[in-house]
């Protein structure tokens, strides 16, 4: 049964058509389609406080198009969930009902907790072992999750006001990095070794920049040398020599920078990508809805 899932996040717009399917008795959600759209509602949400009507005709015609790709593929449910941008855009709920109004999609506004959660569904279909230790880091445009897990329960989780588009438009409060610290020292057993994963468009990217395989760690002193490498570019040469959109070529570098700062808060060496996001999470909620 295929599904599809809008992510619209506060750089991105993205639609996920997939199914959960199982192989050797193992069950992942398999990607039959993926459309990526550079919507940025952060730039103005972050700058004025909520969504031009250019931007909101743009918003729609996305939507637009998500429904007529899910109905070209047949999917049995659509579903749209809208994070920290929308939450924070003074016209959110103005928007939700014109993209209803519009394209009948129903946009769901959700909390940092709720996109934590979605994410950690799909997470646990994962191949390693639930009972150690492990800490998830997800970085957007305008959030970033930190969650902490002991023996396959998730004891402590902070959404942060700290993301992408949010650092390159200097709409981060500086006191954010000792808030960080400070969550980390009271809610993570710096004694015992943790597994790292990192979650997102750009540590999904940077893991492909580095050429790691399928969960194969990668490690700090290698994202730091690929972090001054391509900060020493502009966004035209970034875009040039790493084959990179413009609209990541920008956030790429501030991304670096909160997950290098959180793994060294951590003091750990390496992280996991498993290259698994809040649309993964989406499709797979449907399928146990339904199954």
């Amino acid at each position: 049964m295929k599904y599809g899932a809008i992510d619209i996040g506060t750089n991105a717009a993205r639609l996920l058509v997939g199914e959960v399917t199982t192989e050797n008795g193992h069950s992942f959600v398999k990607k039959i389609s993926y459309t990526r759209i550079p919507l940025r509602l952060g730039e103005e949400v972050f700058e004025d406080g909520k969504i031009s009507n250019k931007k909101a005709i743009d918003f729609v015609k996305t939507i637009k198009a998500f429904r007529l790709i899910s109905e070209i593929f047949e999917v049995s449910e659509l579903r749209a969930c809208a994070t920290s941008a929308m939450r924070e855009a003074s016209n959110g709920l103005e928007i939700k009902e014109l993209i209803k109004k519009e394209t009948n999609v129903d946009i769901e506004i959700i909390s940092g907790n709720e996109e934590a959660d979605l994410i950690f569904g799909t997470f646990f279909l994962l191949d390693f072992d639930k009972n150690i230790s492990f800490v998830v880091i997800d970085v957007g445009g305008g959030s970033t999750e930190v969650s902490v897990f002991e023996k396959g329960e998730r004891v402590a989780s902070k959404s942060f006001e700290i993301g992408t588009i949010r650092l390159l438009k200097g709409k981060v409060n500086e006191d954010i990095w000792k808030d960080i610290h400070s969550w980390i020292a009271n809610h993570v057993d710096l004694e015992t070794v943790h597994q790292i994963f990192a979650t997102g468009g750009n540590i999904n990217k940077v893991h492909k920049m580095l050429g790691a395989q399928h969960m194969e760690t990668i490690s700090v002193r290698k994202m730091k040398e690929l972090r001054e490498e391509i900060n020493e570019l502009t966004v035209d040469q970034r875009v040039e020599r790493f084959q990179l959109k413009p609209d990541r070529a920008d956030v790429i570098v501030p991304a670096m920078d909160i997950y290098l700062y959180i793994m060294k808060e951590l003091k750990c060496k390496n992280i996991i990508v498993p290259k698994i996001g809040l649309s993964d999470g989406m499709i797979y909620d449907m399928h146990l809805k339904r199954n």
